[in-house]
């Protein structure tokens, strides 16, 4: 049977724990790997976010002959501030790895995947192994509702490198229309110049006719 004593000692014991874990020694323990902030750079800065979705992308293997999976990440529309030209992006949600780079091009369109209307299926020239190759890619979605956001933001930005485009050839054209007239101005105005150089000839061979007939005389 405990004694009053070993009681009492015991809360004292309890009582004094806390304030022995609380108390501060003055030691400083000093890191021993100092960590510092490394600036990540992706190649994406000057570019600003169109459309960013979560999906699953395959490509078809032409030799297999088989769809193959690139990859589950983020995809995304990115529009150069500068150029103003769009390339569509996906890295690979762990690894942040590239699965597709490319230019969206007027020439390019996006349909729906006849077995899958969650899907989508596109052609491109990718850039995604360092180098260009022809790729038929396919993209799926979560929901039909991300998969027609995707297609829809897809067609506009093809229209919209269209109307770019043909914009460009106009303004080329007009000016190249713009030099050809200067040239020919220019060509008028030297073919000029060179007619009043010719008039006074006549007069200066008169001149010596009537020169040497004096001289005769």
């Amino acid at each position: 049977m405990e004694s009053a004593d070993t009681v009492k000692y015991g809360k004292e014991e309890e009582e004094v724990a806390p304030a022995r874990e609380d108390e501060d020694t003055g030691a400083q323990v000093a890191p021993i790997v100092k960590l510092e902030k490394v600036a990540v750079t992706t190649g994406e800065e000057d570019e600003d976010v169109l459309l960013d979705l979560k999906a699953k992308l395959y490509r078809f293997d032409k030799d297999a002959s088989q769809w193959k999976e690139r990859g589950v990440g983020v995809v995304k529309f990115l529009k150069h501030k500068e150029t103003k030209k769009v390339r569509l992006v996906m890295r690979q949600s762990k690894t942040l790895k590239i699965c597709a780079n490319h230019l969206l091009l007027p020439t390019m369109t996006v349909q729906e995947h006849p077995g899958n209307e969650k899907s989508c299926l596109w052609h491109a020239k990718d850039f995604a192994d360092g180098e260009l190759k022809d790729e038929l890619f396919c993209i799926r979605f979560q929901s039909l509702e991300n998969c027609k956001s995707f297609m829809e933001t897809f067609q506009e930005i093809a229209e919209s490198q269209k109307t770019k485009e043909e914009n460009k050839d106009a303004a080329a054209t007009a000016g190249l229309l713009e030099k050809l007239t200067v040239e020919e101005k220019e060509s008028e105005v030297k073919t000029g110049e060179k007619g009043t150089d010719k008039k006074p000839e006549p007069q200066r061979a008169d001149a010596e006719k009537k020169t040497e007939s004096d001289a005769s005389t």
